[in-house]
């Protein structure tokens, strides 16, 4: 292998949103460095199966009128 053209690999902190942590080890940033995740698997609706529906500028409104004719009758 080439020297001096990978980056250092080294260990950091990660904090979930539930405030839980762990170390590991990764590229980013320097030693012990905190990761703070925004989403990670115990908040992440796809993985806690509860699902937020958005509407942003009626488009599931507009889906549904378009789509009506289609499926189960209401």
């Amino acid at each position: 292998m080439k020297s001096n053209i990978h980056p250092d690999y080294h260990e950091i902190n990660v904090v979930m949103t539930d405030g839980t942590a762990f170390k590991t080890r990764s590229t980013l940033g320097k030693a012990g460095d905190t990761l703070r995740l925004d989403i990670d698997p115990k908040s992440h609706p796809a993985w806690t199966g509860v699902q937020k529906l958005l509407d942003t500028g009626g488009q599931i409104a507009k889906f549904n009128k378009r789509f009506a004719s289609f499926g189960l009758k209401r």
